[in-house]
């Protein structure tokens, strides 16, 4: 039998990878994407490609990808169903960055001339924008990420935890998301704590998961705690500044500031008064990389009080790939080793 091949084109946005697949042997089957996300799920081949491309050797733990795939409507460019290695993801604010920026260099999406295209996305969490920006010459200078609608669902929600009962909010950014201030539990960002952070998120995230605080009020696909956002504030005088890490499905963790998960702090920090109308709140990750983000709008949303984020960053392409999967190769479709 001929090996079987799959292409990708790899970015990465803020240190985090983002590898776009555009040609699947399999049909992404569904009336829209949260449909097709629901398919992928329940589809063994499409599990298994997903498996090939994130797992070890061809990926990693903490590998991150999307299917290109057909929009719900003429009104959006196309559909994504972004994925990771536990499985497919309701929103993906990175990936939605660095598919704006792939869609004008490889010719999805024709730049405007005004140097500000809109490239419009199908998530699984709704329709999404990557607002691309361009210099004189075509070259990318950064893209604003338009969201969904964020909101708090829960908040001082107590969970108790090997480090004893620690306090979280709970938001909803295109997925749901606990929150958790580092100095709580006497930790800092920085990459020496990186174990440390990882085994408090998934224990908050496992806690919460099953609860009512982790229930979308609308759509159950969406239900859930995706992540755990372990963040730390360094404000100083009138500007918001914190850093995080975020631990989203088991373990893994986003080198970027998470784009998704930043359009949660924005509903927090603004429900809690923290965020002004129109402030930036600067957002670093564990790595060093930075969003900003910022309230677009405000309004009402399935019973909750919502914003519209803006969260703005850049990404990069780091390669295009041919791989190859050896039919006589007995670790197909691969591994992970957390």
């Amino acid at each position: 039998m001929p090996p079987e091949k799959y292409t990708s084109i790899d970015y990465h946005t803020a240190g985090e990878p983002f590898r776009i697949v555009t040609d699947l042997p399999v049909a992404l089957e569904g009336p829209d994407v949260p449909s097709k996300r629901v398919f992928a799920m329940n589809s063994p081949q499409v599990e298994r490609i997903r498996q090939i491309l994130c797992f070890e050797p061809r990926g990693h733990a903490d590998m991150y990808g999307g299917f290109v795939t057909e929009p719900n409507d003429a009104g959006a460019h196309f559909g994504v169903l972004f994925w990771h290695k536990d499985g497919f993801s309701t929103a993906c604010g990175h990936g939605t960055i660095a598919l704006g920026i792939w869609a004008l260099e490889h010719g999805i999406v024709t730049p405007d001339p005004s140097g500000v295209t809109d490239v419009v996305i199908d998530v699984p969490s709704g329709r999404v924008i990557s607002r691309v920006h361009t210099d004189a010459h075509g070259a990318v200078t950064h893209v604003d990420f338009i969201n969904v609608a964020s909101y708090v669902i829960s908040k001082d929600v107590a969970v108790q935890t090997a480090r004893g009962e620690v306090t979280v909010d709970v938001s909803f950014g295109g997925a749901i998301y606990a929150q958790l201030d580092a100095a709580s539990v006497g930790l800092s960002v920085t990459p020496e704590n990186y174990g440390e952070i990882i085994a408090i998120g998934r224990e908050i995230k496992w806690a919460l998961n099953d609860s009512l605080h982790a229930q979308h009020p609308v759509d159950a696909r969406l239900s859930g705690i995706y992540g755990t956002i372990v963040f730390e504030d360094l404000s100083t005088g009138g500007e918001v500044i914190q850093r995080n890490a975020t631990v989203f499905a088991d373990g893994e963790v986003d080198r970027s500031p998470c784009g998704s998960g930043t359009s949660a702090r924005v509903a927090t920090l603004t429900d809690r008064g923290i965020l002004a109308a129109g402030q930036l709140l600067q957002h670093g990750s564990i790595v060093g990389s930075r969003f900003q983000a910022v309230v677009l709008e405000h309004r009402q949303v399935d019973g909750y009080s919502a914003v519209i984020p803006q969260v703005t960053g850049t990404a990069y392409q780091t390669g295009e790939h041919t791989f190859i999967v050896d039919p006589r190769d007995e670790l197909t479709p691969g591994f992970v080793l957390r």
